[in-house]
């Protein structure tokens, strides 16, 4: 049995890194890998999935007005004038749903490993300088301009995150900026989009293993949702004041230091 140390641990890990752009999943794996727990642990492998609902509900939380828009529930000042709609959201989550599903198990038997991480923190981190240095004449200053053809090519950035360490969000804030999006712009939209995306995955995941839920401690469970949300809600809020001034090439810095660090320890024989 694991302690509530460890649920708090890899709750704040969850809730500072599931919307940068620096990969979640990658980091997930790795702290779980430097506290000694296993990678087939199935009750951490559910745990992953309860924190994941705290972080998402912080998103919730903060675009709370944004989701009702979308549903005609706004007020009828907040529908004039041209707005995002759900085809936008649809086009933009299908690709990696669909990949997702057709490549699960390869996904989860192959690429969930130290290893694999490593490369997609490199990987990632490049996209992310790409993204940054190669952007087009932006369209996009705001999410509301974005085209359905800019949502797609969103969209099918997104599927680069299949790759642990990846990051979802990093795919999805430099694949929008080069689709002409601003980075603020990408960066609400991708906030947005992980709702859907992560409820699927997280629903899914969480009916196949509900029986571990139920079995294990409800304590630890309790207090990495608590402390994903808040941290999760704290990073998202920070992020988006910065975002429009903090160039994406930081954090691709960040992953190669992180990547270089966690090498050494990994081939070093910790």
């Amino acid at each position: 049995m694991y302690s509530l140390w460890d649920a708090l641990i890899i709750g704040i890990v969850e809730g500072l890194t599931e919307f940068l752009p620096v990969s979640s999943t990658g980091h997930m794996i790795l702290t779980q890998s430097l506290l000694g727990i296993p990678e087939s642990d199935e009750m951490m492998k559910t745990f992953e999935v309860v924190i994941q609902l705290g972080a998402i509900l912080a998103v919730v939380l903060i675009y709370w007005k944004r989701i009702f828009r979308l549903f005609g529930l706004a007020g009828r000042e907040e529908q004039r004038g041209p707005k995002l709609n759900l085809l936008h959201i649809a086009i933009a989550i299908v690709p990696a749903l669909g990949l997702a599903f057709i490549g699960r198990h390869f996904i989860k038997d192959y690429l969930f490993s130290p290893t694999t991480v490593l490369i997609g923190l490199v990987l990632g981190g490049v996209f992310l300088i790409i993204g940054e240095r190669q952007q087009p004449k932006v369209t996009a200053t705001d999410m509301d301009q974005l085209t359905y053809k800019q949502t797609l090519f969103i969209g099918i950035a997104q599927c680069l995150s299949l790759w642990p360490g990846f990051s979802r969000s990093g795919a999805t804030i430099a694949g929008g900026m080069l689709a002409g999006a601003s980075r603020g712009a990408a960066a609400d939209f991708t906030f947005l989009i992980a709702i859907p995306v992560m409820v699927a995955a997280t629903g899914y995941e969480l009916l196949d293993s509900y029986k571990v839920l139920l079995s294990g401690s409800m304590a630890f469970f309790a207090v990495g949702f608590v402390v994903s949300f808040i941290v999760a809600l704290l990073a998202v809020v920070t992020f988006i004041k910065l975002v429009s001034r903090l160039s994406l090439t930081y954090f691709a810095y960040y992953r190669f230091a992180a990547a270089v660090l966690y090498a050494i320890w990994l081939f070093s024989g910790k």
